[in-house]
């Protein structure tokens, strides 16, 4: 059964579950940062999942920063799976802009986490239900 790494739980908002993966806004109102983490039991590396779910895994993640791209006016996605900290697989999608806080170093240790407001968090719930239309089941929260 698929379970949440503690860590992941503590730092991010669950927003849904694409067919493979489930999306997670990082609570940090720096930068737009998604993460997306499939749902399946003690993988720690891309090549530990099946050749069907690493092309699954491979289009949400792009599917998502294309959608993100526009969306927030990106000039630049960050996308990586480093798993240092946290072994769970999972991959970032990070916003990035020429004025965000940290640009244009990487965002991992750059500021301290400013956490979302409510409201911050409804409007990004709100875009994304414009932008997830298909294959995506959106949660509760």
């Amino acid at each position: 059964m698929f379970a949440l790494d503690p860590r992941l739980q503590q730092d991010t908002l669950p927003i849904g579950d694409f067919p493979l993966c489930r999306l997670l806004l990082s609570n940090d109102s720096n930068y737009p940062w998604f993460i997306l983490v499939p749902r399946r039991d003690d993988i720690s590396e891309i090549f530990q999942l099946d050749v069907a779910d690493q092309q699954r895994l491979w289009q949400e993640t792009t599917a998502l920063a294309e959608l993100l791209k526009d969306a927030f006016d990106a000039d630049k996605l960050n996308v990586a799976a480093l798993g240092n900290v946290v072994s769970q697989l999972h991959m970032h999608v990070i916003v990035r802009k020429r004025e965000d806080a940290a640009w244009p170093a990487p965002v991992w240790g750059k500021h301290p986490s400013v956490p979302y407001s409510a409201e911050q968090i409804a409007t990004i719930r709100e875009r994304l239900r414009l932008l997830l239309t298909e294959d995506f089941t959106f949660l509760e929260g």
